[in-house]
């Protein structure tokens, strides 16, 4: 076998490790997600229920805070150190998260009746499902998009912040429409944004599970910023 015929070989192989790869770490995106997500409702709902723990949480601003600034440092650093963290110990961290994000929403189950939560959750996995075909099928090049998607994100953040003074109302309803808009497209980016990346990925290597761990993670915060806007507009509030 000469040169030309041995690479070609090596060529092919390594598209069939790819193409046998890429399936495996989508699975493992959408199962780590899904996985974040149970837990994440689990522990809203049995905080909900739970008078001492909901008690502490809400009566306790150091509590509250510190559980508010353990998440950031959880997202940021999965985010920033995956290389250098072990694919368990991001596991956990991930996980960890999701315990602390369901115990901080565990308010939405005060907020709102049972009903409305569970047809606002129906409706959210509805569309993020069909963004997430969108964006998983589509031809388009979305990185353009997922720009400006990005700075209108900063911008209803900081309008956000800026309305916890100012107590609008109407402002934080169109905050929230226009949250719905912006968490809609990041939806489909960030499915193809992880798709494209999967797609490189020789194997199911470490390196590569952790690839698919922050596009679990990605696509967690997706949902549930998506779920959250939309719970502020069509949720129903208890009496």
């Amino acid at each position: 076998m000469d040169y030309k015929e041995l690479s070609n070989s090596i060529s092919r192989e390594r598209e069939f490790e790819a193409s046998a790869a890429f399936p495996v770490l989508m699975r493992k995106v959408y199962l780590w997600m899904t996985l974040a997500l149970v837990i994440t409702g689990f522990t809203a709902y049995y905080v909900a229920t739970n008078e001492t723990l909901l008690t502490a949480i809400m009566t306790n601003s150091v509590l509250f805070w510190g559980m508010l600034i353990a998440e950031l440092a959880l997202v940021i650093g999965v985010s920033a150190a995956i290389q250098r963290l072990s694919l368990t110990t991001a596991t956990l961290m991930f996980v960890a998260y999701s315990v602390l994000n369901g115990a901080t929403l565990s308010f939405i189950f005060l907020a709102y009746t049972a009903s409305s939560v569970a047809n606002v959750f129906l409706i959210t996995a509805g569309t993020f499902g069909a963004m997430a075909l969108f964006g998983y099928f589509t031809k388009t090049d979305l990185s353009s998009m997922g720009k400006i998607l990005m700075m209108a994100l900063i911008g209803i953040i900081i309008a956000t912040i800026v309305n916890i003074f100012t107590k609008s109302a109407g402002l934080a309803m169109i905050l929230n429409y226009l949250g719905v808009l912006v968490f809609v497209g990041l939806t489909a980016y960030d499915t193809q944004k992880i798709k494209q990346m999967l797609l490189l990925a020789p194997d199911a290597s470490e390196g590569a599970q952790k690839i698919a761990l922050l596009g679990a993670l990605s696509l967690y915060l997706d949902f549930i910023n998506l779920f959250l806007h939309l719970i502020r507009i069509l949720g129903d509030r208890r009496e």
